[in-house]
């Protein structure tokens, strides 16, 4: 519900949800108990059945959102992409599109998503399936083209929570829609860590779990007595690599040897940085996120708080179920600033605002999404978190990237069949 409720602070209404997960329907019909909400499968769910739940039969529709399960594109889980019944089921979403047929519509997913193939390498046999399919991208090339097929162009948005001012380094996919051959630009950053953009400063774990900070919910997934000897020994701000080489070797035994950082490892929070990314196991030794001033894992109202959910916000199930809602939520404050977006592609397709037949059918942006708040490693050397995490020849502005994909066989890699 944070990419809701986000939608909802820039003034955009829900008429119906969808969700299978009970504790999380039992969370909306707490919190938003005159919305209707289809308990199933959205596989079960039909368009015209969300016409009529909603009470929008005959109307036209504004507004598609939603982020189908991202667990098969994460670059932290084994990237089956559509090989995992829930990787397929953005397509799902393309159906409803298409059914619904709604002005414009937003689709939120994990980076992963970016180089996530058609096909696993494991999976793929050059005798029964085209090269195009084991590609990186090509699953997202392949939605830019279901979408174009049912009359939208798409903009897809890499976009990281901090750069609006959440608390939080969230780095997000958002896919932008409409059938009205419209582009709406995603603002650039509001908030940096770099001087030079003379921004103000990104916001910090302090400004929401601080001193003062009253805990609504103070429920803890807490880290076993093994972890919690190692987390002792680390400072805040601080993982696996603040230990010795012997308590390192000992702690992380096999995964020591192996290359990656493997940053959130033992890893202690900072009051003086935003938060990494919130997580649905925070008391999990390879994603742990144990709070500063105190040897425990966060809490669940200091998750939602970085999440940014009111602090009345009501979560439903056990302390589990209520980290998992917490941990696959969008940021409130993203969904604000994608919802702001949507309002204004709104307002130019009610003035009848012609489409712009030169521009590209989908493009993908990045808008400095990879942002780095402490020391980094590239290529060997290490870089203060306030150095620029893009080569200087690469963007076209500061921190932006564009990739346009045209549709055409070449860009796409598809088959001419297709």
């Amino acid at each position: 519900m944070g990419l809701d409720l986000g939608l909802e602070q820039a003034g955009i209404k829900a008429a119906a949800y969808v969700e299978i997960d009970k504790d999380a329907v039992s969370t909306i019909e707490q919190n938003r108990p005159n919305i209707p909400v289809l308990s199933k499968s959205i596989q079960a769910v039909t368009g015209e059945e969300l016409k009529l739940v909603s009470g929008l039969r005959g109307s036209s529709i504004d507004l598609l959102a939603g982020g189908p399960p991202c667990q098969s594109f994460s670059v932290f889980g084994q990237r089956k992409g559509i090989q995992d019944l829930r990787g397929q089921m953005i397509f799902e979403f393309v159906r409803l599109a298409d059914e619904l047929k709604p002005h414009v519509f937003l689709m939120e997913n994990v980076r992963g998503l970016l180089s996530t193939p058609v096909v696993a390498k494991k999976d793929f046999d050059p005798r029964e399936m085209d090269l195009w399919v084991k590609e990186k991208g090509s699953l997202l090339n392949l939605l830019f083209e279901k979408f174009n097929d049912i009359g939208y162009r798409v903009d897809c948005f890499v976009v990281n929570a901090a750069n609006y001012g959440a608390p939080q380094i969230r780095e997000r996919i958002l896919l932008i829609g409409n059938r009205h051959g419209l582009f709406e630009p995603f603002p650039e950053p509001m908030y940096s860590n770099r001087s030079k953009d003379g921004l103000p400063p990104f916001k910090t774990l302090r400004e929401v779990i601080g001193d003062g900070f009253i805990d609504p919910c103070p429920e803890v997934m807490n880290f076993s007595e093994r972890k919690l000897r190692y987390l002792a020994m680390v400072p805040p701000g601080g993982n696996w690599r603040s230990l010795p080489e012997d308590i390192q070797k000992e702690s992380m035994g096999k995964s020591w040897y192996l290359k990656g950082g493997r940053s959130a490892y033992w890893r202690k929070l900072s009051f003086d940085f935003p938060s990494p990314t919130v997580v649905t196991m925070p008391n999990h030794a390879g994603t742990s996120m144990c709070r500063p001033s105190e040897l425990r894992a966060i809490s669940v109202g200091e998750a939602a708080a970085i999440q940014e959910f009111p602090n009345d916000w009501i979560f439903s199930g056990n302390t589990s179920s209520k980290f998992r809602q917490i941990g696959n939520a969008v940021p409130v404050r993203l969904g604000r600033v994608a919802g702001e977006v949507i309002m204004r592609l709104l307002d130019r397709i009610a003035s009848e605002e012609s489409p712009n037949k030169s521009l590209s059918k989908s493009q993908i942006i990045h808008i400095r999404p990879h942002v780095r708040t402490r020391t980094f490693y590239k290529a060997g050397t290490a870089y203060a978190g306030n150095h620029c995490y893009y080569s200087e020849a690469k963007p076209a502005r500061d921190g932006i990237q564009l990739k346009l994909f045209e549709q055409s066989e070449s860009n796409y890699h598809l088959p001419a069949s297709r």
